[in-house]
């Protein structure tokens, strides 16, 4: 009796009164100040403040300074200054120096020497030379030897011997021997 009593009084007593107000008190007290308090003024502040102010005037800063002074002063000085300055003193140098004397002075060289050369040189020694040769010589030799040759010896004597006995023998005989054979 005394002993349940003494549960009950006590630690009902201790669990409403110590754990309740415990609870009630500290840990709420705990949650919705502290905690509440550093959610809301140091978290909401560090957002609002630190991150924000870094977002708008570190990134923002960086952004519009740095980038686009890079972006219109480095790159716009590079793509103005180094490229265009490449592009009309080097390419146009070069397009201009290098190539036109390349075509004036090698190809045109070239072209009025070798070329020239050759044709003058090669071609025409070719041509005076051999060609002319070859037709002075060679052809007008067989036209001369042997043509010649070949119509003043076998077909003149062909004409004058075979044709000629044919035709005087033959031909002129034949009408006598027709003739006789009429007769008959």
């Amino acid at each position: 009796m005394y002993v349940c009593t003494y549960i009950r009084t006590y630690i009902h007593t201790y669990i409403h009164t110590y754990v309740h107000t415990y609870i009630r008190t500290y840990i709420h007290t705990y949650i919705h100040t502290y905690i509440h308090t550093y959610i809301h003024t140091y978290i909401h502040t560090y957002i609002h403040t630190y991150i924000h102010t870094y977002i708008h005037t570190y990134i923002h800063t960086y952004i519009h300074t740095y980038i686009h002074t890079y972006i219109h002063t480095y790159i716009h000085t590079y793509i103005h200054t180094y490229i265009h300055t490449y592009i009309h003193t080097y390419i146009h140098t070069y397009i201009h120096t290098y190539i036109h004397t390349y075509i004036h002075t090698y190809i045109h060289t070239y072209i009025h020497t070798y070329i020239h050369t050759y044709i003058h040189t090669y071609i025409h020694t070719y041509i005076h030379t051999y060609i002319h040769t070859y037709i002075h010589t060679y052809i007008h030799t067989y036209i001369h030897t042997y043509i010649h040759t070949y119509i003043r010896t076998y077909i003149h004597t062909y004409i004058r011997i075979y044709v000629h006995t044919y035709v005087r023998t033959y031909i002129h005989i034949r009408p006598v021997f027709l003739f006789l054979h009429s007769l008959n």
